[in-house]
């Protein structure tokens, strides 16, 4: 199968919770005597001969990767995907041979330069140009080869004023910039990136993105880890969706981010109070709601986003506010609507009471958000609060596309415009 880039059979990766390997057997041997040692008393959960000699039971093993099998093609942009804990990094790292699987193989075909983490790769002594240089050398190019994209590397990165400093001075943002630029540069066949373009801005982000359309364009392959499903669906033709270490769901990407979306796993779009906390009044339940109130399980950019409310007046309570604010990913507020605005006086009485709040059509844009709800009382402040509501919401068609390019912003407004000659 010369057009076959990646062929993973069966991998499986164990961890043993606790253990560390240190690859030299008399520090592994002085590891397993303290542990031994430490175990050793009528509580110990270690039993047998057998268990107290390898220091483990099954309880303290994890799979983090369990049978999965796939392949990847030559010029193939493939997205990976899944939850939090679901694999994702580890396949990655199995696959760019940062840690060997404990069981399966591996065929790889051509060179492979990976992105995982700020830094991966880098010495933090060692300047810019020199990390570059040591970079190209890891990947097998020669001076030469690197010297002769040395120039468009330091240029896409925008860190031409600090390429003789010591990377250990540089920003998270300067750092992945540097990082990227050197693994798409040198022309590796086969490109891995994880989350780490989270560090960048977004119009780096941008930059990255088209950066791996062209890599797939010249025929070489690229895996790509985001929690972005726009991103995904715009670079990528092909998704696997992990869960739980398996690989649940392989095809057409449209089809695997349908899915990833429909389980919620994604999103958090409601939330429960089990008890009642005391006070004045409380939260009961917030959840994204559908036009005929019932909870919905998928937000979109060109949709209406209608949130449901319910909370609860245990005492009277003159001066009482509710508030809701849109955050975006790093907390920051974009903006806060009361009920006053609207000219809606909030109740003083005790009881439970629904709150219906619907934010204009088309005003989310393709990044993620994050609703804050307050309920809290004049001089007297905060009574409840919860953050519980996040979302990406998913990318359909709306103010957010269509302009060239995309629209830059945390949200998207449709505004009065008005032109007039004056000639």
């Amino acid at each position: 199968m010369p057009d076959i880039a990646i062929n993973a059979e069966h991998i499986a990766k164990e961890y043993r919770l606790g253990t560390i390997s240190h690859r030299r057997i008399s520090k592994d041997l002085q590891s397993w005597w303290a542990r031994f040692r430490g175990r050793d008393d009528p509580n110990s959960p270690l039993d047998s001969p057998l268990q107290r000699f390898n220091g483990s039971t099954e309880s303290d093993r994890f799979w983090a990767l369990q049978d999965v099998s796939f392949q990847a093609r030559e010029g193939e942009v493939m997205g990976i995907i899944g939850r939090n804990g679901a694999g994702k990094s580890t396949l990655l790292k199995i696959l760019s041979r940062v840690t060997s699987p404990t069981r399966g193989e591996i065929t790889v075909t051509g060179r492979i330069a990976s992105l995982l983490e700020v830094g991966t790769g880098f010495h933090p002594e060692l300047t810019g140009r020199e990390n570059v240089f040591l970079n190209g050398a890891i990947l097998g190019m020669s001076k030469e080869e690197v010297r002769r994209k040395f120039d468009e590397i330091v240029a896409f990165a925008e860190v031409e004023k600090f390429i003789d400093t010591p990377v250990k001075r540089y920003s998270s943002g300067m750092y992945v910039r540097l990082a990227f630029g050197v693994a798409a540069h040198l022309e590796p066949e086969i490109l891995i990136v994880d989350e780490v373009l989270a560090v960048g801005d977004a119009q780096f982000q941008k930059k990255c993105i088209g950066k791996m359309e062209d890599v797939g364009r010249e025929g070489r392959t690229v895996l790509f880890v985001s929690h972005n499903m726009p991103a995904i669906q715009k670079m990528c033709s092909r998704a696997l969706l992990l869960e739980g270490g398996r690989i649940s769901l392989d095809g057409e990407v449209q089809g695997v981010v349908n899915a990833y979306l429909a389980t919620g796993e994604g999103d958090s779009l409601s939330w429960e109070r089990s008890e009642s906390p005391g006070g004045e009044a409380f939260l009961q339940r917030i959840f994204v709601a559908a036009p005929d109130g019932s909870p919905r399980n998928i937000v979109e950019t060109g949709g209406t986003l209608r949130l449901s409310v319910t909370f609860v007046i245990v005492a009277p309570s003159p001066n009482l506010q509710l508030n809701v604010e849109l955050l975006d990913e790093t907390g920051n507020k974009i903006f806060c609507s009361a009920p006053q605005d609207a000219g809606v006086g909030l109740p003083q009485r005790p009881g439970s009471y629904c709150a219906v709040i619907t934010l204009p059509a088309e005003l989310l844009m393709p990044i993620s958000y994050c609703i804050r709800t307050v309920i809290w009382k004049r001089f007297v402040g905060i009574l409840d609060k919860s953050e519980a509501i996040r979302f990406l919401p998913h990318e359909t068609e709306s103010l957010a596309n269509n302009t060239p390019g995309g629209r830059t912003g945390l949200i998207a407004l449709s505004c009065h415009w008005q032109i007039e000659s004056l000639s």
